[in-house]
């Protein structure tokens, strides 16, 4: 019925991808957008809030609430920006810096067993084609 229908199979895949990812940042206490997230933080410790949105392709307010998150399960920390007092810049705390290893891991885990269901080259392609996708219509 809705062969044809972008939306209807991009979001069955997310569904399905949402349940994966879920197990995999489980055992952390984080949901995917906050183990997304962290790991951009881990690896670009000292963005702006605005900058981690664009890196997402969130809005600021969703970034925000991610950020919330964190913070509150003390795993990354505000800190005022130093040419402009309004700007936040955000950073891992230690207790994220010390599960950054086992976080990536849980997510090769993820990417590698995708990989195996699809095989690497359609992996590869279908990414490619989703961020093209995306780049054209967003």
């Amino acid at each position: 019925m809705f062969d044809h229908c972008l939306y209807f199979n991009t979001t069955s895949l997310a569904r399905l991808l949402e349940r994966a990812w879920s197990a995999a940042f489980a055992p952390f206490g984080l949901t995917p957008p906050q183990g997304f997230l962290l790991r951009v933080v881990l690896k670009r410790p000292g963005l702006s809030q605005r900058e981690l949105a664009e890196i997402m392709t969130i809005a600021r307010p969703t970034a925000t609430r991610i950020l919330d998150g964190l913070v509150g399960r003390g795993l990354v920390e505000r800190r005022t920006g130093e040419a402009d007092a309004r700007e936040q810049h955000i950073h891992p705390t230690r207790a994220a810096e010390q599960i950054a290893g086992a976080l990536d891991a849980a997510s090769a885990d993820v990417t590698r067993r995708l990989k195996q269901a699809l095989g690497k080259q359609v992996f590869d392609q279908a990414v490619g084609q989703l961020r093209g996708i995306r780049a054209a219509i967003g």
